[in-house]
């Protein structure tokens, strides 16, 4: 019998549960977004009001834009379109929106509303008086780009379904939500968005044109006015050919990113988002690293020479070759300066259908292209370029320092246990570019400056194995100075090991790899139970400063120090090389 009631038991609560599960809305959840649909109503009566809500939640610090007229780009807010399967029988109204937050984005240089957190969008609509009892489908289409005040995003969110139940006579009920005020619709009409494509595609033609007053492409554009005025010397034809060669490697690298954008769409169902490049550390310290040796060109230590083959000298394929690899490395040395305006370019691309996305990523290409191919096709305009003179070597060397300033942009954005190999791999890189182009002339002979280049080379490589993989994770739980909970751990008995260091102290990363990256010591403490303190003296005016002077009167790092419970002195030790004393000391400990 009681077996009997226990499975009848069972039964009710797994039909409760699927119950409840039938009836709990279907959450999705796309990138950053989770989100999901509830009806006001279970069922609506011919001519009744009803409506759909769509709840968002967005993970933190990311937002949607609630308004296309402060977006940093056309058709880039939030929108909801609700398709109606088969025959139409519900009239939609206007959606309401929640009331937007005002910010200042700093980028945009300008206010902006926007919608962030929990939040849901209303859809009201009406029944048809004619309807009958039938369940109706409703599409709700969700688009608009996802952002952060990094970066933008502009996920599929495809569409939800809804099945809307039309039953006659009073079928009222107790509603499950209350329509808000509505506040301005931030959705855009029809005959808005059709001329916003026109609108968009211009702003992506300025923004390509643009791309050429970018300090990252000043270091080619000596080398690409030279080659100009050599070809306007040997005829029109001559320099056209090479112009379009020229605008030919620009428009390549924009097809390129066209044509992931079009593999991770149709094969991944995802969106190729300018600036996810700058999420790989790999990436940044690349483009940092080769904006230092542009702003070494810039300063004279190296010189790029161009052969006659490239220069246009001769009428070889390798000219031709060349202007378009000249073309295509302008077209990335443009990508680090530019990311705020490529950023919104490609997320309203990417918005779009696929083929109008294709379309407004090459003409952000064109109009980077245009203005050397009106220069190639009027070569009389070159005849009118400043020429060259004690100010333009000035100008390239203030442009090195703008270059560098780029450069410690890039690598203050990698995370900060790469920042100082990075900057140490970028004085070797430097040294290794002086040895290059300093240590030996062009009047050498071939077998010297191959042999100073090939060391050159040699030691760079060598420097990027040493200083440029990611560093190894600690195998201490090292925790910071804070006298209070050294104060406790020495109520509570327990040994406490104090490693004084200092961020400019060479010596102090040589303690950290000689005695601290020993996996027998970092046993020893985990077993010990002993409280493992970085003590960083980077500062005067650190609590750690303070205590190394006052506390423990030593008068520099690096320094390690172990209080040990029922002992009034502590045991210290300085130098470099005291991994096995302190092994020693670790190993008399109880274990805690």
């Amino acid at each position: 019998m009681r077996i009997r009631i226990t499975s009848i038991l069972s039964l009710f609560l797994l039909m409760t549960t699927c119950a409840v599960a039938a009836e709990a809305p279907q959450r999705q959840k796309i990138n950053v977004v989770t989100f999901w649909a509830e009806q006001q109503f279970d069922a609506v009566s011919p001519a009744g009001k009803s409506a759909i809500a769509i709840h968002f939640e967005l993970e933190k610090d990311w937002h949607f834009y609630a308004s296309a007229d402060t977006a940093p780009a056309i058709n880039m807010n939030l929108k909801l379109e609700p398709n109606e399967q088969g025959t139409k029988v519900l009239l939609f109204g206007k959606p309401i929106f929640p009331k937007p937050v005002w910010i200042y984005d700093d980028a945009l240089n300008k206010k902006i509303d926007i919608i962030g957190g929990s939040f849901a969008v209303y859809l009201p609509f009406t029944v048809a008086e004619s309807a009958g009892e039938k369940t109706v489908v409703v599409d709700i289409v969700i688009s608009g780009a996802v952002c952060s005040n990094t970066q933008c995003r502009v996920p599929d969110f495809g569409s939800v379904k809804v099945e809307v139940k039309i039953k006659p006579g009073d079928v009222s009920a107790q509603p499950k939500f209350t329509l808000p005020e509505p506040h301005k619709s931030p959705a855009l009409t029809g005959q808005w968005a059709d001329y916003s494509v026109w609108a968009a595609l211009v702003l992506a033609f300025v923004a390509g044109l643009s791309l050429n007053i970018m300090p990252c492409v000043w270091p080619v554009l000596p080398i690409i006015v030279m080659r100009l005025v050599e070809q306007a010397k040997q005829g029109k034809s001559k320099s056209v050919t090479m112009g379009l060669a020229f605008c030919t490697g620009v428009l390549l690298f924009f097809a390129c990113l066209a044509g992931a954008n079009i593999v991770l769409k149709l094969v991944y169902n995802t969106t190729l988002q300018w600036g996810d490049q700058f999420r790989n550390p790999a990436f940044v310290a690349g483009m940092a690293m080769l904006m230092v040796v542009l702003a070494l060109f810039m300063f004279g230590l190296f010189t790029i020479t161009v052969p006659s083959s490239i220069s246009g000298r001769s009428g070889s394929g390798k000219g031709f070759g060349g202007a378009v690899g000249m073309g295509f490395l302008a077209a990335i040395l443009s990508t680090p300066c530019s990311f705020a305006i490529l950023a919104a370019a490609f997320a309203w691309a990417q918005a779009q259908p696929l083929g109008l996305a294709t379309l407004a990523i090459m003409v952000i290409g064109i109009g980077m292209a245009t203005p050397f191919a009106i220069l190639t096709a009027m070569p009389a305009l070159l005849s009118k370029t400043p020429r060259p003179g004690r100010w333009m070597e000035l100008f390239k060397q203030t442009i090195g320092f703008v270059l560098l300033v780029i450069a410690v942009k890039l690598i203050a954005a990698l995370p900060a246990d790469r920042r100082m190999n990075v900057l140490y791999f970028a004085v070797a890189l430097g040294f290794c570019v002086w040895m290059w182009g300093g240590w030996v002339s062009y009047a050498a002979p071939a077998s010297r400056r191959w042999a100073v280049r090939v060391i050159a080379v040699a030691l760079a490589v060598a420097a990027g194995f040493v200083l440029l993989p990611a560093p190894k994770p600690s195998l201490i739980d090292w925790q910071k100075y804070d006298s209070a909970v050294i104060k406790q751990a020495q109520n509570a008995n327990k040994p406490v090991l104090m490693d004084f260091t200092a961020d400019w102290c060479l010596n102090c990363v040589v303690v950290d790899k000689k005695v601290y990256a020993r996996k027998d010591i970092a046993d020893l403490i985990k077993q010990k139970g002993v409280l493992a303190i970085k003590a960083d003296t980077t500062v005067s005016d650190y609590p750690a400063t303070i205590a190394l002077k006052e506390i423990y009167n030593e008068p520099g790092v690096p320094v390690s120090i172990l209080l040990v419970p029922g002992q009034d002195e502590p045991q210290r030790w300085r130098g470099l090389s005291f991994g096995d004393e302190l092994k020693l000391a670790l190993e008399q400990l109880k274990n805690q």
